[in-house]
């Protein structure tokens, strides 16, 4: 654990003062039944509160960072960002995965490349922080790992513009919706497409992606940043 708080003080500039709460959160079920004479703590109680933490944090990002999106807008976002996926691969990036301690059977099963154990492991740790330095530590941290993709767009790729556009634009009533394609062109093995949306054949956004459905919801992300504008 040693090397673990260093890399943490280090790179987060945690500093925790109860070093017992980190080792719980990095210690998993299967490590605690394979060694029940240290009378060791798992990381699921911990895990649970940190989940809750993330929770509360990320919505209220959210809520002051898009204050035009309705709450369905809103739920979505939040659930790409602290979904199972999202959260294991944060985990990765913190390095998290490479300092809990598992049992010989579920390290012999890859579990430490788990996205459901590295998911939890994720929750567990903002667990330990918001116990150990309070919620504003916890909130520095999620600010520094997970909210700052928002700013750099990296969850682009998640957000269905399409749904988020035709939401916005029918608020008072149908509006028909429609896609045209512009250019396709390329090689097979290296397409690109170009598209345009538009209502009543005005055109709100153009797109361009290796794909036809990526040059869509990239028209659509330009439309939608437009209509939110005005």
């Amino acid at each position: 654990m040693q090397e673990l708080t260093k890399m943490i003080q280090k790179d987060y500039g945690i500093i925790f003062k109860d070093a017992s709460i980190l080792s719980e959160a990095f210690t998993h079920s299967s490590y605690v039944n394979e060694h029940r004479l240290m009378n060791l703590k798992h990381n699921e109680r911990v895990e649970f509160l940190g989940d809750a933490v993330l929770e509360i944090i990320v919505s209220e990002f959210l809520f002051y960072h898009y204050p035009d999106w309705n709450e369905g807008k809103l739920t979505r976002l939040r659930a790409q960002l602290v979904c199972e996926p999202s959260l294991a691969s944060f985990a990765k990036e913190c390095r998290f995965d490479q300092h809990i301690r598992l049992g010989k059977g579920e390290e012999n099963m890859n579990g430490r490349q788990r996205p459901a154990l590295l998911c939890d492991l994720f929750e567990a740790f903002v667990g330990a922080v918001f116990l150990d330095q309070g919620m504003e530590a916890a909130k520095q941290f999620i600010h520094q790992v997970v909210l700052s993709k928002i700013k750099e767009d990296a969850f682009s790729h998640a957000m269905d513009y399409k749904t988020l556009l035709q939401e916005e634009l029918q608020k008072n009533g149908d509006i028909k919706i429609k896609y045209v394609l512009l250019v396709e062109e390329g090689p097979s093995h290296s397409k690109r497409f170009e598209v345009a949306v538009q209502v009543d054949d005005k055109t709100l956004g153009t797109g361009v992606g290796t794909s036809k459905k990526l040059a869509e919801q990239s028209a659509a992300k330009e439309a939608l940043q437009d209509v939110l504008r005005k």
